[in-house]
């Protein structure tokens, strides 16, 4: 578990060892948390390898796709909890670990960032003409 990140705070950063090496990460909730670390880090205040930046207060749980929350946190502090919950009761919490998307790939994307897998399951943008 990476339970630095698991926290209501809406601008957080956690370092964590993989293979020997520390890996800093930062994670901001909301647009003025986003430019706050932002500024942080381009000021050299800290060192980041990895930010993760989401607009809506508490991330997606508290986004436009949920029933609205009339601004009160402890709503969205609740959906937290309860996915936490959910996500530590699942057999499989990985996406790569599932056995139906490693198949995927062995069988017809082949390696992840493959060629085929960027054509098929990356999302690509053209500058398009204002009407």
């Amino acid at each position: 578990e990476f339970e630095q990140l698991h926290s209501y705070d809406s601008l957080r950063v956690a370092e964590v060892e993989i293979n020997g090496k520390k890996l800093r990460v930062g994670v901001a909730y909301g647009l003025g948390n986003a430019r706050k670390l932002l500024e942080d880090v381009q000021s050299g205040k800290i060192d980041l390898h990895l930010i993760e930046i989401m607009a809506c207060p508490g991330g997606c749980v508290g986004g436009g796709g949920q029933p609205y929350h009339h601004g009160d946190f402890n709503v969205i502090k609740k959906r937290i909890d309860a996915l936490n919950v959910v996500d530590k009761s699942k057999i499989i919490r990985k996406s790569h670990e599932n056995p139906s998307i490693v198949r995927l790939y062995n069988e017809y994307l082949g390696k992840p960032g493959s060629e085929k897998s960027h054509q098929l399951l990356h999302t690509h943008y053209m500058e398009r003409e204002w009407l």
